[in-house]
């Protein structure tokens, strides 16, 4: 009932937003960052580039805890989202990379064009409509009241073979989705940024430019205490005369991890940035993979719990007949398989077309849809 009469006052608050005049404006938002996100960034270059009439608006906020965060923290997002109304009211195109909760529940102009344009390049983790009722999925109910996933007009995919998996994970018509692979691809296939890039982390850590690196860039768990022992185990069974081993823990993740000289737990870059200086990535449900194969870099798959985790969570295909690489339990086999297997780098080429189509340019493509609109 709370939720409902909050809806309600919701609605009356943007019924008086609506009356304003709309503004030749674009609004992107996004609570996966506080600051604006690569894509956001990608896109709003782009469009200003071409037309300086256009006001581009970028609303970054993440609600850190969101049920049990804080009570300022939550008094600070709410104002945000009274902030929120206001450019969904007077823009006439809105773009979001992730769910928003006033895109769902309020009702808009006709004229508003929504595109959700979700922050994974490719499928791995059940998420939304595929995992409600599940463990670590929404209450049903919830889902209902809050009208999860509703109100969009557009939805983009990097493939085919993703879009199935979108339109399930937001119940939506496959007619609202559109093959577009996400701006940050740019930057993978531009070798000048990639370069400048593997410079800036080497003048950082020099160690890297000695041996090759392995980069770690495991999922986040809630439950982290199964992970802290294996991550121990991956460390125990490196060969760190011939590697270095480069750990990109979950920002949430509470595992400490003392740096030394042959492990770096990096935090000061991106997880994409730093696949500039891999040699190997070894992962699990990451979908930072569809990043490492467009860089044609030996993906691994360390999957310790892939049982518990296919259980409570769901992964969206046959995970260990799809993923291009080793999967085991064992990490000791994962290091082995990294020193002595010849890798399947046709198999890795295969698994990049499926899901990214189009690798190409991928900024302006999406910008010359969202000014058609």
């Amino acid at each position: 009932m709370i939720r409902k009469i909050l809806i309600i006052c919701a609605n009356f608050m943007y019924m008086f937003f609506k009356l304003l005049p709309v503004k030749n404006r674009i609004t992107m938002i996004s609570r996966q960052s506080d600051k604006e996100t690569v894509d956001f960034r990608l896109l709003r270059e782009e469009i200003e580039r071409r037309d300086s009439d256009i006001q581009v608006c970028v609303l970054c906020h993440k609600l850190e805890g969101r049920d049990q965060a804080k009570f300022i923290d939550k008094v600070k997002y709410i104002f945000h989202c009274v902030k929120q109304m206001y450019y969904i009211a007077t823009s006439k195109v809105v773009i979001l990379d992730s769910y928003c909760i006033l895109i769902s529940i309020l009702k808009h102009r006709k004229g508003l064009k929504v595109i959700q344009m979700w922050h994974s390049m490719g499928t791995m983790k059940k998420f939304g409509y595929q995992i409600l009722g599940k463990t670590e999925g929404s209450n049903k109910k919830l889902a209902k009241d809050m009208k999860m996933h509703k109100n969009y007009d557009y939805v983009f995919a990097s493939g085919r073979a993703y879009a199935s998996y979108l339109e399930e994970g937001f119940a939506c018509g496959m007619d609202k989705i559109r093959i577009y692979s996400l701006p940050r691809v740019d930057l993978l296939t531009d070798k000048k940024y990639q370069q400048e890039t593997r410079e800036k982390i080497i003048n950082r850590y020099p160690k890297l430019k000695d041996k090759k690196n392995i980069v770690y860039c495991p999922t986040f768990r809630k439950d982290e205490h199964n992970f802290e022992s294996n991550l121990q185990k991956l460390i125990d069974n490196m060969k760190f005369d011939s590697y270095n081993l480069i750990l990109k823990l979950h920002p949430l993740s509470k595992v400490k991890v003392v740096s030394n000289d042959n492990i770096i737990n990096d935090t000061e870059f991106s997880t994409m940035d730093m696949l500039s200086v891999a040699d190997y990535v070894i992962s699990d449900y990451s979908c930072i993979i569809y990043e490492a194969a467009i860089l044609d870099i030996p993906l691994y798959f360390f999957a310790f719990d892939f049982k518990k985790y296919n259980e409570t969570r769901g992964i969206t295909f046959n995970y260990k007949k799809e993923v291009p690489g080793i999967v085991s339990d064992d990490a000791k086999i994962i290091i082995s398989a990294i020193q002595n297997i010849k890798y399947d780098y046709n198999k890795l080429k295969r698994f990049r077309e499926k899901y990214v189509e189009n690798i190409e340019n991928c900024t302006g493509k999406i910008v010359d849809f969202i000014m058609e609109l």
